[in-house]
């Protein structure tokens, strides 16, 4: 069992799709959970429902949906997204970012209320307040990133859909071990099987040795 060439370009293919849809989804998800936390407004409730439904999304429902909006007769099909790996991208964004979100949110709600007090009362803006409250739980907000990562890279609904699984340009971990399977190469799925196993070690002994700290 070689980890040979393609096996590497395999993993870093799949790897790099995973971090940047991490990367984009931290940016929007973080901000959005701390300010959502820090901010009363009606339908907060309904909110957190709905990101809790959105956890347990389908992933092929979601390469469904961004299927018909990149194929050719979809209304983004101009932009000729569909078998590449920035629809791969989205897609993954899209999946763990109410997973990222809730996460955040709920620790914030967790945080130390006297934090919020003591920002308020020295005259700290929303902006301000919702800086200082993740300066102060971003070992917490790190678990939600790396938790969201863990998600992303185990895909495989919507990498097939919208990826294409593409020798050398799209095919992930997940897509090739399906894939290679089917064709009785057991081989070459069982290397990269050992490879996400690998991955998964390391965050759940990242993610425990953060829950320690956090304790």
């Amino acid at each position: 069992m070689a980890f040979d060439a393609t096996v590497w370009e395999i993993i870093q293919t799949s790897v790099s799709i995973s971090v940047a849809a991490a990367f984009i989804a931290a940016l929007l998800a973080i901000p959005a959970g701390v300010f959502t936390a820090l901010t009363e407004f009606s339908g907060k409730a309904a909110l957190q429902h709905i990101l809790n439904t959105l956890m347990a999304m389908p992933t092929v429902v979601i390469g469904l949906l961004l299927y018909g909006l990149f194929s050719r007769m979809g209304p983004l099909g101009e932009l000729g997204l569909l078998y590449t790996q920035s629809a791969m991208i989205i897609a993954q964004s899209i999946l763990i970012f109410p997973i990222m979100m809730n996460l955040t949110l709920v620790t914030v709600n967790a945080a130390d209320p006297r934090l919020i007090l003591t920002l308020k009362s020295l005259g700290a803006n929303k902006w301000q307040q919702c800086f200082q409250v993740l300066k102060a739980v971003r070992l917490a907000v790190l678990v939600a990133i790396l938790t969201g990562f863990g998600r992303a890279i185990g895909e495989v609904g919507a990498a097939m859909m919208l990826g294409g699984n593409i020798e050398g340009y799209t095919r992930t971990m997940t897509t090739a071990i399906a894939l290679e399977t089917s064709k009785g190469e057991f081989e070459l799925a069982l290397a990269l099987g050992i490879v996400l196993l690998l991955i998964a070690f390391i965050l759940n002994f990242a993610l425990s040795w953060l829950n320690r700290r956090l304790t």
